[in-house]
Formats: C-alpha cells, structure tokens, sequence
C-alpha cells in the first residue's frame, strides 16, 4: 500500500483592511512644541554666536590680515554712500526743524535742534543701515557660499575654529568703520544742515552757532558713538550667524542674505530707542 508524500500546504495570510483612519507614530521629544519656540530658538543661537566672538576676540592667534582686508573693503564701498546720504538728511532734518522753529518763534535754536538730532539720532543709523546693507550683506554671501561648499566644515576637522579664523576679524571690521564713519557722517550731515539753514532760511550763522554750543554737551557724541559701535557689532553679528546657517543651497544662501538684512534693521531700531531711552534718563540736558 503506498503512501503519497503531498506537500504541505502553504498558510496564506490574509492582510485585513485597516478600518478607520491609521495612527500616527509618536512623534519625538519636542515635536509637538510650540512654533513660537523656534524663533526664540534662533535667537538664543544668535545670542551665543555674539557670546563666542566676544571670547574668541582676545583669543590668539590673532587674524590681523584677514581684519585689514575687511576694514578696506567694508569702507571701500561705505564711505562714498554716507557722505551722499548724510547731506540730503543733514538738509532734511534741518529744512524741518528751521520751519517748525520759525512757526513757535524759536528760530535762534534751529541750528542746536537740527545738529543734534543728526548726531544723536541721524549719523548712527545711517551709518549702520548702510554698513548693513553693503558689508553686511557681503559678509553673509561669503561666509554662506564658504558652507554650502563645505569649507567651515573642513577647518573644524582641521581644527581650526571657523569663528575665531573667519568670524572675529568681520566683526571687528564692521565696528570699527561703523566707529570711524559715524564721525564724518556727523561732520557732512552738520554742515549739510549749516548751509541749508544759512543759505535756504536766511539764518544767520552766529545764532547758528550759539544754539548749538548752548544745547550740545560732549555726552552727545559719546552716545552716538557708542551707539556706531553697538550697531555695527550687531549688523557684523547677525550677517555671520546667517551666512553660517544658509538653507538649501544656492538659493539658501540668497535668502539668508535678504534675512539679515531685515533682521539688522529690527534689531537697529529696536536697540536704538532702547539706547536713547536710557540716554535721556540718565544723562541730563544741558541747563536743566
């Protein structure tokens, strides 16, 4: 009698539809968070960026010739549009305050009005939306394109700090000329505001003067130029962080330069009335 080996059979498995909508994966830690944390989660990064170059300025070896090369280019393409930004401004505020003072009969204060408006206010925002706008702009291309072809990348495997190499002498670039380049605005945009008044209102040039030596105080050109220098940190600063962090490539690259751009503008106006706030409370007017 023969037994008939048969193949055992195959258990076939059968898929069931799934019912109802399927559920999602638990999502990591800090997905769900809230999309309010992701700015302030860029803006602590920029914080501690600003931190690390603080420190890594007095670091050595110090990048001397990457500074210079900086500094020059920076003014080279700064300088020429100041001067022709300070004196329309200049004539502005001063064409304003000249008739508003004519119109209360305090035309003897046109000139002291209009100076320090240009000093306090004027010259370091000029300054800094045009160290923004060009070197600003420059630094964040370069440093972006230096990412995206990986260069940053490879001083770290050779260990060399792509802050202290590359970021630190921008910075200090920046300062500087923002230091040196508020002086001539105020001095263009002064002058500016002399002839105006003197040629255009029919002031007279020795009340000019002696409002001026009777409202200004040394204080005043302290506070702008430390508000020069403060900005062009600031606008070196965020350019780096920027170029440091390009998204998407090419393209990436000239979003983060458009970003710091309107970021520096923000911050410079934010920063600045919290410096004239603090300014006026603390340092009081001439004669008051």
């Amino acid at each position: 009698m023969s037994t008939e080996t048969r193949p055992p059979k195959k258990a076939e498995s059968r898929v069931r539809p799934r019912r109802g909508r399927a559920r999602r994966s638990p999502r990591p830690n800090g997905a769900q968070a809230n999309p309010l944390l992701g700015p302030l989660r860029q803006t602590g990064k920029l914080f501690a960026l600003g931190v690390e170059v603080a420190r890594a300025v007095f670091r050595r070896p110090f990048q001397f010739r990457e500074f210079v090369e900086q500094f020059w280019f920076i003014a080279s393409v700064t300088i020429l549009p100041a001067a022709l930004v300070s004196i329309p401004f200049g004539a502005v505020i001063a064409l304003q305050v000249g008739s508003l003072t004519q119109q209360l009969g305090a035309q003897s204060f046109t000139g002291g009005a209009s100076v320090l408006a240009v000093i306090q206010q004027a010259s370091p925002l000029i300054v800094a939306l045009l160290i923004a706008g060009a070197g600003g702009s420059a630094i964040c291309a370069d440093l972006g394109s230096r990412k995206i072809r990986e260069e940053l990348d490879a001083m770290t495997v050779m260990g060399v700090s792509p802050v202290q190499r590359l970021v630190v002498p921008r910075v200090l670039a920046t300062m500087s000329v923002a230091l040196l380049l508020n002086g001539m605005v105020s001095v263009v945009g002064t002058l500016g505001g002399y002839f105006f008044n003197v040629v255009m209102q029919h002031g007279t040039p020795g009340a000019y003067l002696q409002s001026f030596s009777a409202l200004a105080q040394l204080p005043d050109l302290y506070i702008s130029e430390l508000k020069a220098l403060v900005f062009g940190f600031i606008a070196g600063i965020v350019a780096a962080y920027r170029g440091l962090n390009p998204r998407g490539g090419p393209k990436g690259v000239g979003d983060a330069v458009n970003q710091s751009v309107v970021i520096t503008f923000i911050l410079l106006f934010f920063v600045n009335t919290v410096m004239t706030g603090i300014y006026l409370q603390i340092v009081p007017p001439k004669g008051g």
